[in-house]
């Protein structure tokens, strides 16, 4: 495989609500990124994946878009993002950005049009489907049915997510090529591409038929009718074709239900992407990402064996996108280390573990402090829609409030998005207001600013003896390409390192090695 720019990156995700708030409303924003810029160059990172900043009603925090050509205003204006991409040039930091094109919000004047007048061409932009009754028992991602019944006409609109995120009809040529240009006008602004969300989910099964439900709720989920359905190629490669194509930029997909032995379509030499996020050993503790309630008993022997399995699969085709924390996943301390989350040593363990993986790494905010889950008590303290739905859908299958709460806590996609603690100050230094979100309880032990004090902790600390994390992502850029495992995950070695050059030999440890963690058992 012919060596790329991107393959030399090292990224870091910010989720803007949460990471600084600027001009003290409680909201983190745009400019509140631009500040925080030589924090960001002196960790060493090269690009950073701000999640959507686009014009929204934030029902799922900026993932429901009601204008692509615009900013949320709690989030800046366009001269604010132009700064900020400038800003991080000159320091060397590129910048991607999310693209949510699956979905829209029900707010964008194409989904109004489309209510306002069924006889218009936007109405074909969205599915919809005429009758008195629902279509199908399909499940959506945030519970409940995908459909949802326009007011006031017999007929239901398709959301594979929220119900105030219709999904778009890719089937229509007039969208795809509506879409195509809004891609290209923000390449053509100069970001250095997208990660892309929810992709495989563009394609459904036409037939719209039912199928054996799978729940109480008498649903099926989604993800077998409208998640990498036979035909997405035909969409993803004119993607590729009509926008990434033209530009020198990087893709990196959030493309849920691939197998491996597709991987090639998606990131081989001519593949849809450059690279992929695998999903597997993030979800080991679930039988589903969607499903909360039902826990997976799990070893760390298991968590080795899923990302060695997935370190062969990606080598073999192309190039993968590491992670282990993101905006959809609880915090990996908490998660993978459990009762050590504490421990300083195995969460640095766990941060070298993480570094020396082949691919581009991608941290997430927060994760360079080693932060941990919260614990909240009531389901009110969620912000999260999909915190919301599971917490209801375990008492409805059969657990109490306590069971429903703890998988909540355990998993809830809140725990990464309280707002970053830059320090032990009122509101962790994040903002002079409330934060929108509420703080994690043990902020005033895990900031930014005790972490990188002398003598300070944090996941990146203490790396290969290293004295801070410029060290470790330095050294991580350069044996990215050095990595290469046979099967069954033993390293194998490579005649490019140089005669002489010290080998790494990084093993993933834990207190509790070799007990199963049972799916019941508090943490």
């Amino acid at each position: 495989m012919e060596r790329k720019w991107w393959q030399e990156e090292v990224v870091y995700q910010i989720y803007p609500k949460s990471f600084y708030d600027s001009n003290g409303d409680g909201i983190g924003d745009v400019k509140g990124i631009t500040e925080k810029l030589d924090y960001l160059k002196e960790l060493g990172v090269t690009m950073l994946w701000i999640c959507p900043v686009f014009a929204s009603p934030m029902d799922d925090n900026g993932y429901d878009i009601s204008d692509y050509l615009a900013l949320a205003p709690e989030f800046g204006t366009m001269e604010d993002l132009d700064e900020l991409i400038e800003r991080a040039k000159e320091k060397g930091i590129k910048i991607i950005l999310d693209l949510v094109i699956n979905h829209t919000s029900d707010e964008h004047a194409w989904f109004q049009e489309a209510l306002r007048d069924p006889d218009s061409g936007y109405h074909d932009f969205y599915i919809f489907r005429e009758g008195k009754e629902r279509p199908n028992n399909w499940r959506s991602v945030f519970g409940g049915s995908v459909w949802e019944k326009v007011p006031g006409r017999d007929e239901y609109y398709f959301h594979a997510f929220g119900k105030k995120q219709p999904d778009l009809n890719w089937e229509n040529p007039l969208v795809r090529k509506t879409l195509y240009g809004i891609v290209n006008y923000w390449l053509d602004k100069g970001i250095a591409g997208f990660r892309v969300d929810a992709i495989t989910f563009i394609k459904k099964d036409l037939t719209f038929g039912d199928r054996e439900a799978d729940g109480v709720d008498g649903l099926v989920k989604r993800t077998k009718t409208s998640r990498n359905q036979p035909g997405i190629g035909e969409f993803l490669h004119e993607l590729k074709e009509q926008t990434f194509d033209r530009h020198d930029c990087v893709t990196v997909a959030e493309a849920p239900g691939v197998a491996y032995e597709e991987l090639g379509n998606f990131i081989g030499e001519n593949g849809y992407f450059s690279m992929i996020f695998d999903f597997r050993y993030a979800d080991l503790d679930v039988a589903s990402g969607s499903e909360w309630f039902k826990r997976i008993p799990w070893t760390v022997k298991d968590l080795r064996e899923k990302i060695m399995a997935s370190q062969e699969a990606l080598q073999r085709y192309g190039w993968g996108a590491n992670f282990i924390e993101n905006h959809d996943q609880p915090r990996a301390a908490t998660k993978y280390l459990r009762q050590a989350a504490g421990d300083d040593e195995a969460v640095k363990m766990m941060a070298a573990m993480y570094f020396f993986l082949r691919g581009t790494p991608f941290i997430y905010q927060g994760q360079e402090l080693g932060m941990t889950n919260f614990k909240r008590t009531d389901i009110g303290q969620f912000n999260d829609l999909s915190s919301i739905d599971q917490y209801y859908r375990s008492l409805e299958e059969g657990f109490d409030k306590e069971d429903a709460l703890w998988f909540v806590n355990l998993r809830s996609r809140d725990n990464a998005r309280t707002p970053f603690p830059w320090d032990d100050s009122p509101n962790g230094g994040f903002s002079k207001a409330e934060p929108w979100l509420e703080m994690n309880g043990n902020y005033r032990e895990i900031n930014a600013a005790e972490q990188y004090a002398p003598g300070g902790g944090g996941q990146c600390a203490g790396v290969l003896q290293a004295d801070d994390c410029v060290s470790a992502v330095r050294t991580s850029q350069g044996m990215s390409d050095l990595r290469r495992y046979r099967s069954g995950g033993r390293p194998r070695r490579c005649d490019r390192i140089p005669a002489g050059e010290r080998r790494f030999s990084v093993i993933l440890t834990s207190p509790a090695r070799g007990r199963r963690w049972k799916g019941r058992e508090r943490p």
